[in-house]
This record gives structure tokens, sequence and C-alpha cells, in this order.
């Protein structure tokens, strides 16, 4: 009976020493992915709640470097190199320490990223871009620490942060025309269908040689003639330099093939350009 009783006290205290009590974290991490044209960010950091406190001159400090958010540092990891406040950050892994003040906020990019809060001993030859930033009063009070990629384009972005009722964003700008130009030049060594109809509608959208675009998509929809989704690009091309009848003409082609293919949302595409085109002087 002893030895009963022993092995029942034995796997009771076994249980108890094993048994752990799982809670929600107090500042839950978050893990950001973001492409900007051909780059790849990500943003890692924790967001603690306001909890009826006084944020930014309370809990923040004014003119005091904060961590920017909670735990471990907030990092940001870009594929290729960046600008940032006028300086350009290699591909790599940066901390992001803030100093919060009422009006403009200071923000570092930090090339050593493994502290835990910022660092006890601050090293200026690590900060690897430093930018002053506009503080914005928000409509509303934000609950949990954000921050965000806003106003993205295909050459730039914007670091948002905001927490309590202020917004705070950092520009960033990518180089991504000459990555670009650069695939662009290597595809037109032997270049498919869909090499010319991509180099035709990147020209179009970020206003380079519009009559390069249009000997590119002339060459795609003669390699690919089905497609019309090609027409109406081509379309676009022709109306951004000013041919307003060829425009018209590959729209009419576009909603035709559109119309035939089932694809009623070309169709009305195709037909709502047609009528602007129609009443342009």
């Amino acid at each position: 009976m002893k030895k009963l009783f022993l092995f029942v006290c034995i796997v009771a205290l076994t249980a108890t020493i094993n048994a752990q009590v799982k809670t929600p974290a107090p500042s839950p991490a978050q893990t950001i992915e973001q492409a900007v044209g051909l780059t790849n960010m990500t943003l890692e950091y924790s967001r603690p709640a306001m909890r009826e406190r006084e944020i930014f001159g309370g809990l923040v400090p004014y003119g005091k470097l904060w961590r920017t958010g909670a735990n471990a540092n907030t990092k940001i990891t870009f594929s290729d190199a960046v600008e940032i406040g006028g300086k350009t950050l290699e591909a790599g892994t940066y901390a992001i320490f803030t100093k919060p003040n009422a009006d403009l906020w200071e923000v570092y990019f930090y090339s050593d990223s493994n502290n835990w809060g910022t660092p006890q001993e601050w090293d200026e030859t690590k900060v690897a871009a430093k930018v002053k930033a506009k503080v914005y009063a928000m409509p509303m009070a934000i609950n949990s620490f954000t921050m965000t990629f806003d106003d993205l384009t295909n050459d730039s972005v914007i670091l948002g942060m905001l927490w309590e009722n202020v917004y705070v964003g950092v520009p960033m700008k990518f180089n991504t025309d000459k990555a670009v130009s650069a695939s662009i030049d290597k595809a037109m060594e032997g270049p498919g269908a869909g090499d010319y109809y991509s180099a035709a509608v990147y020209y179009l959208e970020s206003g380079k040689d519009i009559n390069k675009a249009k000997e590119w998509i002339n060459k795609a929809i003669a390699k690919r003639a089905d497609a019309f989704w090609y027409y109406r690009q081509k379309s676009l091309i022709y109306a951004k330099s000013g041919d307003k009848k060829g425009a018209m003409t590959a729209a009419e082609k576009s909603m035709a093939m559109a119309q035939e293919a089932g694809n009623t949302d070309y169709v009305a595409l195709n037909k709502k350009s047609i009528a602007e085109w129609k009443n342009m002087k």
C-alpha cells in the first residue's frame, strides 16, 4: 500500500511540474510581409495596448529612445537596397528605434538588430538612416500599437506607425526601375509573347517611352493574337500615345473577343473606354 501511495504521489508531482498555464500575450507579436516592386520586406514587431494609460508623454516619454513596440526589437528586413532619408540601406535586417515628441519623431534604422529593447550603449556608427517624421493627429483612438505599409507604389511605400491618437509615416524609396530594366534587357535576348506584353505594360504604367511600348505590345500580339487582354493594353497604350483611332480599334477588338470568351469584366472596361474616347475632342 505504501508503494502504491508513493507512486500516486510521484505521478501527481510530475503532472504538476509539467503543467503550464497558457494565457494571451499582453503584447502580441505580428509579422508583415510586403513586396514593393521587386523588393521583399518583412516587418516583425510586438503590439502593446493602451490599457487606459497615457502613451506618448507618459508611458513613452517624449525625447527618450523607444524600442518602437514591446519585447524584442522591432525589425525590418529588405531583400534589396532601399533609400530612406536620403541614405541607401543595403539588403539586410535593421532594428527600428524612435524618439517620439509631440510634433516630430526621430526614427532610426539601426544595423544591430540583436538587442532586447534599446541598446545599452548607443553606437552612432550603426545608424544606417535617421529620419524626422511629422506627427499627425488621428480622429479616433488606436488601442494597440500598429505598424503599416501605406501608399504602396512600384517604387515607394510609407512605413506607418499608429498608437493612441497619432500617426507617423516614414517614406521609403526603391530602385525598382533599374531592376525591371535589367530584367527587360535580359528577356529581350530571346523574348516570348509574355515578355513583350509585360515590358509594354510596365512602360505604359511607369510613364516611360510610349513608342517602345507600342512596338512591344504589337510584337506580343503577333505572337499571341488570341489574348483579348493584350488588345486591351494595346488600346490603353495607343490612347496614351495620342492615337485615339488606334485605341478605339484595339478596344473594339478586345471587347468582341472578351464577349466571345464570356468575360463580362473586360467587355465593360472596353465599352467604358470607347465611350470616353468618343467624347474626347
